[in-house]
């Protein structure tokens, strides 16, 4: 059934492939489901011939989500007794307050209020969060102080309270509400009501019903689940695929894998048998692609994106398949501590442990280290003399923890092993050994299928990099909320190509190059090489721009040619499909600045109304037989440019109004960051990006140039005031915490879009890198707080009167600092030669009053302020705690 379903999607342009622990069967590697055999990977299929297993082998297939719906439709017509399986969702303690503050009419103030205190965790529940947060715990049993604080005015009845709750509890786990799971499809051999009871969700057809019971009950009754998964990245390789065959014939695509050993092409005759692009024909060996991976530049690449796995990419340096697939089994809890081994080991650094030749053969892919689940199935079976199906029972059997079942099997093991040549305690500490391993160990066919697919992202991100961004990002958009694909969009500038050339150019949208997805297009004078052109914006990410809209766009730029202005497009676009909101997004996005102008976009949102207006009696027109409105002629006729309606004259927007404009309809800012604004002094006083902010150590001094995007203000235990405020820069957000004393310091400064300075420190206590801060420090007052130093340059020293002058202005500099200002420097540069002059205990404050009387002095450029970590910050991070010992963090 598999197969059947499988090849009728690949015969379809639909890929397919085989998940999870199917992959180590040799039947389906045979037939085609999976690309790993299991003989060359060490895969075994045993864990489904395990006597105490009653359930079907369980092969997850993994579909092109643009297909999946075709197939299960397929599946469902071929087979006829075919439901897909019902999901419960149940009450956890949040929900269960809210629906019983529902229930009982209670204010929605004051049950958000309640809901709140609830702490966020998936396991949470109301026992716990009783136990964790004492407001909650105060307000359940009627403590008056406990309810004005989360309340005020607005408590309730202390009796309400403890209502809400104690119902809560009584329904707390208790199904809420029916959905449909996200892969599962049951398929029988009867009629599904004749097994089990079926339920028809609102507004289904009636083929479209789903099973009463959940899939473990179907299962449990012998009916036959199958899982039919959509792979975003399967899709994203298709789409990669159709782009690189539409921008590249076929010969450039054999001289783009070949681009820089072009004297190893295969034989023309033999090239036009082979499909370049033919992924399952790889070998898996090009030095290039693991390239990509010891670079840890795998933004994109399946499974491998984390700054985690990339750090581990970096320290373990991968130049094999086998690497990658013990990456992907390792990159988790419990297994994380081998990372150092595994890698010294590869490195040459650390000697790999010989314990016994059976051993050292099975784990002599990882260095010794025992790391899936199938070496120690190998090992139990061939040292232990246990058959394989049993040696994979032991394993569920240490998983959980059944000691009767692990005592029952360590003699078998410790005879059999010492029949092998080992001696007693050693064959006792090997199967203590593998205790400890057994239970974390991943199951290689899972790791291997992961890995073969993150080869196959690597390799098209490789040789065809603008054409793999483009279709990544495609799907990024449609199925991520901007902020989280977003990052992507700058990780393109520092992709590396085959021949050194660095950064993918992502160019905003343009209503005569842009399609409704992300794109390849290529300049006029470039040739068409997977090296050149650059990805073009998708008119589809727009916000506020339809499907049905765009496509209707570019279908009619593709038949008509491009278009020349604001009004031929709406004369010519579909009336009814392309609507005003639309046609003002396309203009914020600047998607028509290359038929008009970045300055006309203020006159272009001006002139919507009378050119769709135009354009409707244009179509009026066209119905009754008329010519053109604007200069005649057939439809697709260029217009005249004399006869060309003018647009409506309107005040420019300044340059702050139009990048805020571009934010709203795509999510970021295309034209310019405002933080390229204030580069330069960005640059002399920030220490860090916000992206090395994350990867900085706890309690490392910083001080950060970021954008506010976000503040949210927090009330303490004690009722006092602080904010947890979101920043970003160019490439990556980060949060700061603003306790009491720093929010009501700095909180006027405050204000989303603004860019300004953060110094604090790092806080990788809760997981996520945090910043603390202790200043905000607006930009025009960098200077005055966060300078390190000043220096003095002087281009030749022009003789001593100009030192006198300058030493007089800097004394006096120093008057007026009263000793509280930054070190000073003077370096005189004569000759070819640098002199620097002590200034001893000279201190001043780096104002523009004294840049202008020393640069009125010396030239311009001789004053430069000099940013780092200021003394004060470097001084309070030992002691910040101490600062902190009387604010408390917030509920």
């Amino acid at each position: 059934i598999v197969w059947d379903f499988v090849n009728w999607a690949r015969q379809r342009g639909i890929p397919a492939l085989a998940r999870g622990s199917g992959v180590g069967t040799m039947v389906g590697y045979v037939l085609g489901l999976s690309n790993a055999c299991p003989v060359q990977y060490g895969l075994l299929f045993e864990r489904f011939t395990d006597p105490d297993r009653a359930e079907y082998p369980d092969i997850d297939i993994d579909l092109c989500q643009d297909g999946r719906a075709d197939v299960i439709n397929y599946v469902r017509e071929k087979y006829g007794h075919v439901a897909q399986i019902i999901t419960f969702g149940t009450l956890k303690a949040r929900a269960a307050i809210r629906d019983m503050g529902r229930v009982f009419g209670t204010p929605l103030p004051v049950v958000d209020k309640l809901a709140k205190l609830v702490p966020e965790h998936p396991k949470m529940t109301f026992e716990k969060a009783l136990a964790q947060e004492p407001l909650l715990k105060g307000c359940y049993e009627g403590d008056t102080r406990s309810l004005d604080q989360v309340f005020g005015e607005a408590a309730p009845p202390a009796g309400d309270i403890k209502r809400i709750i104690d119902t809560g509890r009584v329904l707390e786990g208790q199904a809420r509400h029916a959905g449909v799971h996200a892969a599962g499809v049951i398929v029988a051999t009867r009629p599904l009501h004749e097994l089990v009871p079926l339920y028809k969700p609102p507004g289904a057809s009636e083929s479209d019903v789903v099973t009463q019971w959940d899939g473990p009950g179907c299962e449990r009754i012998g009916l036959l689940k199958m899982d039919f998964l959509g792979l975003r990245t399967l899709s994203t390789i298709e789409r990669a695929k159709t782009l690189i065959r539409e921008s590249l014939r076929q010969e450039e695509i054999w001289n783009a894998l070949y681009v820089d050993r072009p004297s190893t092409l295969p034989p023309a005759d033999k090239r036009a048998q082979i499909d370049p692009l033919d992924l399952d024909q790889l070998t898996y060996d090009d030095d290039r692609v693991f390239a990509l991976f010891r670079r840890g530049e795998t933004a994109g690449v399946f499974q491998f994106e984390s700054g985690g796995m990339r750090r581990l990419l970096v320290e373990m340096k991968p130049d094999r398949l086998e690497d990658l697939i013990a990456a992907n089994a390792l990159f988790r809890p419990g297994p994380m501590d081998l990372i150092p081994d595994y890698n010294a080991r590869k490195h040459g650094e650390q000697d790999v442990e010989q314990i016994h030749e059976i051993v050292d053969r099975h784990t002599a892919e990882t260095y010794g280290i025992m790391v899936y689940q199938e070496q120690v199935m190998q090992i139990v079976h061939e040292l232990g003399g246990i058959p394989l199906r049993a040696a994979y029972t032991l394993i569920k059997a240490i998983s959980k923890k059944k000691a009767k079942v692990i005592d029952a099997q360590r003699p078998v093991f410790v005879e059999g092993a010492m029949s092998q040549g080992m001696s007693g305690p050693e064959a006792e500490a090997l199967f203590d050994k593998i205790l400890k391993f057994a239970g974390y160990g991943f199951n290689k066919s899972h790791s291997t299928g992961y890995a073969i697919v993150a080869y196959q992202t690597a390799l098209l991100k490789t040789y065809f990099p603008n054409q793999y961004m483009a279709a990544f990002l495609t799907f990024e958009s449609q199925a991520q909320k901007v902020e989280d694909w977003i990052r992507y969009k700058d990780e393109c500038k520092r992709t590396r190509f085959v021949n050194n050339k660095v950064g993918i150019d992502i160019m905003p949208p343009d209503i005569n190059l842009s399609d409704a997805d992300f794109t390849v297009v290529f300049g006029e004078d470039e040739a068409r090489t997977s090296l050149q052109g650059h990805v073009r914006f998708g008119l589809r990410a727009l916000k506020g721009a339809g499907s049905k809209a765009i496509e209707a766009v570019v279908a009619e730029r593709r038949e008509g040619g491009p278009f020349k202005s604001l009004h031929d497009f709406c004369e010519r676009v579909p009336q009814g499909t392309v609507n005003k909101a639309t046609i003002e997004a396309l203009v914020c996005s600047g998607a028509f600045d290359s038929v008009h102008s970045m300055e006309q976009r203020s006159s272009m949102i001006a002139s919507i109304e009378g050119a769709v207006a135009a354009g409707q009696s244009m179509a009026a027109d066209r119905k009754a037989g008329q010519g053109a409105l604007f200069g005649g002629g057939a439809p697709g006729d260029v217009p005249d440019a004399s006869t060309e309606p003018a647009l409506v004259r309107a005040p420019s927007w300044d340059y702050a109004e139009m990048l805020a404009k571009e934010r709203e309809v795509l999510g970021f800012y295309v034209s310019s960051h405002p933080m390229e604004l204030h580069q330069k002094d960005i640059s002399r006083f920030a220490t860090a990006t916000v992206g090395a902010a994350r990867t900085m150590q706890h309690d490392e001094p910083i001080v950060l140039g970021a954008l506010v995007k976000s503040v949210r203000p927090v009330v303490t235990r004690k009722g006092d005031r602080m904010a947890i405020v979101t920043l970003e820069d160019e490439q990556n957000t980060i949060d700061a915490v603003l306790f009491p004393r720093t929010y009501a310091e700095g909180s006027t400064h405050l204000v989303t879009e603004r860019v300004l300075l953060f110094a604090g420190r790092i806080d990788t206590n809760r997981g996520e890198p945090q910043v603390v801060v202790d200043r905000v420090v607006p930009i025009e007052d960098a200077g005055h707080q966060l300078a390190s130093r000043v220096e003095v340059v002087l281009e030749d020293a022009g003789g001593m009167a100009v030192l006198d002058q300058l030493a007089g202005v800097l004394r006096a500099a120093q008057a007026r600092s009263s000793g509280s200002g930054v070190p000073l420097t003077i370096t005189v540069r004569s000759g070819g030669k640098l002199a620097r002059l002590a200034a001893k205990r000279m201190r001043v404050t780096p104002d523009t009053n004294l840049m202008r009387e020393v640069e009125h002095i010396a030239g311009a450029g001789a004053f430069r302020v000099v940013g780092g970590v200021p003394s004060w910050l470097a001084q309070r991070r030992n002691g910040a705690r101490r600062d902190r010992t009387n604010e408390v963090a917030p509920r």
